[in-house]
């Protein structure tokens, strides 16, 4: 088997890992938008307008984007969209921890939850692996296992 044809195969358990990464990061944030709209405001970064617009709307872009990557449709416009997101949740940690601001980063959990997730520089080098992990997939998947191929199949 070839390095590419492993690399092949390969993507789509990781392709898999990063789909339940942002399903599971959705949930909450559907559930209890309001808590997350704070988690963001936590952050100042953004003006107090986009907000609210951005913890409505995030959440259900994170759960698309999941679906898309599990059932292998349209993967590489997936994976895209996970590495972009990555880098900008990155920058937005790089820079809560420059301002040093001691706060949930709001990933899997808001603040004051039981499971709330502080920001370190390990919450960093996690995101840098999901990241690395999104361009993996967006290079090497070739739609095995998913509906990409299926779909390929079908309109041959």
């Amino acid at each position: 088997m070839t390095v590419t044809r492993l690399a092949a195969w390969l993507a789509v358990p990781a392709r898999w890992y990063l789909a339940g990464v942002f399903v599971g990061a959705c949930l909450h944030k559907i559930a209890d938008p309001r808590s997350f709209a704070l988690d963001i405001a936590t952050y100042d970064i953004l003006p107090l307008a986009l907000i609210n617009l951005i913890a409505i709307t995030l959440p259900w872009i994170e759960l698309g984007t999941g679906g898309m990557l599990f059932a292998g449709w349209r993967v590489r416009t997936a994976s895209f969209l996970v590495a972009v997101m990555m880098a900008v949740f990155m920058l937005a940690l790089l820079i809560a921890l420059t301002r040093g601001l001691d706060m949930s980063c709001g990933c899997f959990a808001s603040q004051g939850a039981e499971e709330e997730d502080p920001i370190s520089s390990l919450t960093v080098l996690r995101d840098l692996v999901w990241f690395g992990l999104a361009l993996f997939v967006f290079a090497f998947d070739r739609g095995r296992l998913g509906l990409d191929r299926w779909l390929q199949r079908r309109s041959a």
